[in-house]
């Protein structure tokens, strides 16, 4: 018995001994593979590292938004009975996105779009929305143009925070429209007075040790570039005088805007604005032109947003309210008219819009939101980069009236889409364009508008 015990604990200890070493064996091997990843690792550190020392840090980060909407469209004139409608408007609108920032203080930020109709023609011909200040917000042909393309440098002057800036501003969907557009962050200008592609230059104030959050930013740009082609000589003559101003009509529309954050302690927030165009365009009674410097424009805003109303209900702290009041003044110089009203007069308008931003309950980050605007007769702000299919419903003379739920589809937050409906109510002749000559007359003219969008952001 005692042999067999010896036996048995020599074949035990001998299994033991080449488990052990096959394990040694593994051990090693893993060893030697996690030497192979490290070396890799390394490798591809210090490639990434010398790419960065040979470039000095100097790289675009590129993003891209791509949504497609569908859109159903109805207007009536409840005057003659004439209606119109499109029961299928199909949209597709990519942005491409670019962030660089080559230096310390200097940073870059551009955005290319194509914002088409399908089965629109490759390039816009007719007198359709094509204007510098919109031809990237409106729907239309499948070019590809500069929406956004400005640098920021920030800098101190002495103990005074500031920020230079040049180029076109990212002045669409700003303050409070951002939300009914399922956009994080606003845009620079308030919405409410100015929705518009803007080309110029800007320095901004940090105010924010004297108040809150607060800051004051001094804009300065040109909306409209009047006739400069052919400046000498027509047909086979070639012209010498190119990008030089003739004795044409129409001219150069320049403004003033300043917008700012009087509060923002990251619940309440309340916002201004003044713009001022030094130029705005009108109608020449003499000779009935319509592109001509005929008077000046100021526009006022204050608006307010308060998010969360309170932190013992998770609804109530994810719920926003707003209130906005808007002012327009139109000042005609003598022998001019704008917006129809009397030669030399001025035209006042006026403006609120309110609204409430609610969680949906049905899922994780989805919201609910209401919206009312209303608009006096002679109500003409800058917001011709159309936030609807149907115009500018912030520009209504009269009422709008909108609805809206925003929502990651699938629960993809790289999926933001919405469902919106909109109704407005037109008292006043819709203001569609750069109004200044357009007579402003009582109407009777109702518009809707139903969307659904998806959206892939990356």
């Amino acid at each position: 018995m005692k042999i067999i015990s010896i036996a048995t604990a020599s074949i035990l200890l001998s299994a033991n001994l080449i488990a052990n070493d096959d394990l040694q064996k593994q051990i090693d091997t893993l060893t030697q593979e996690l030497e192979e990843v490290k070396k890799k690792q390394d490798y591809s550190m210090k490639s990434i590292s010398d790419i960065k020392k040979n470039t000095m840090g100097d790289n675009v980060k590129l993003g891209l938004e791509f949504r497609n909407a569908i859109d159903v469209l109805e207007y009536k004139d409840n005057t003659t009975g004439q209606k119109s409608d499109n029961d299928g408007l199909y949209t597709s609108r990519l942005y491409l996105n670019m962030i660089a920032s080559p230096m310390k203080g200097l940073m870059f930020k551009g955005k290319l779009a194509i914002y088409s109709v399908w089965g629109a023609h490759l390039y816009e011909t007719g007198s359709g929305p094509i204007k510098d200040w919109s031809a990237s917000s409106k729907p239309s042909d499948t070019v590809m143009r500069l929406k956004e393309g400005y640098f920021v440098y920030s800098t101190k002057l002495g103990n005074q925070p500031l920020k230079i800036s040049i180029g076109r501003r990212p002045a669409s969907n700003g303050f409070l429209a951002n939300m009914r557009e399922n956009e994080e962050s606003a845009g620079s200008p308030l919405a409410h007075i100015t929705n518009m592609e803007v080309n110029g230059a800007m320095i901004k104030i940090d105010l924010s040790r004297f108040v809150e959050g607060a800051y004051t930013k001094l804009v300065y740009g040109r909306a409209h570039t009047g006739d400069m082609t052919n400046a000498y000589g027509t047909g086979n003559i070639q012209p010498w005088g190119p990008y030089a101003t003739t004795d044409s009509e129409d001219r150069s529309v320049d403004f003033f805007v300043m917008p700012g954050d009087a509060y923002n302690n990251g619940q309440h927030q309340v916002m201004y604005q003044w713009a001022h165009i030094f130029n705005t365009k009108g109608e020449n009674v003499s000779n009935s032109a319509t592109a001509v410097d005929a008077g000046t424009a100021d526009l006022f805003a204050l608006s307010y947003k308060v998010s969360g109303l309170s932190e013992e209900s998770e609804f109530l702290e994810n719920t926003s309210l707003f209130a906005s009041a808007a002012y327009s003044y139109y000042d005609a110089k003598d022998g001019y008219i704008l917006n129809g009203s009397n030669i030399g007069s001025t035209s006042k308008g006026h403006s609120f819009w309110v609204g409430a931003n609610i969680p949906d309950i049905i899922t994780k980050s989805g919201k609910l939101g209401v919206e009312y605007n209303y608009g006096s007769k002679y109500w003409t702000p800058m917001t011709w980069a159309e936030d609807t299919a149907i115009g500018s419903k912030i520009a209504v003379r009269g009422s709008a009236y909108e609805a809206y739920w925003n929502f990651d589809l699938f629960g993809v937050k790289y999926l933001p889409s919405q469902f919106r409906y909109t109704y407005a109510q037109h008292n006043y002749t819709p203001n569609v364009n750069c109004a200044g000559w357009t007579p402003v007359e009582k109407t009777d003219i109702t518009a809707q508008n139903m969307r659904f969008f998806v959206t892939y952001k990356y």
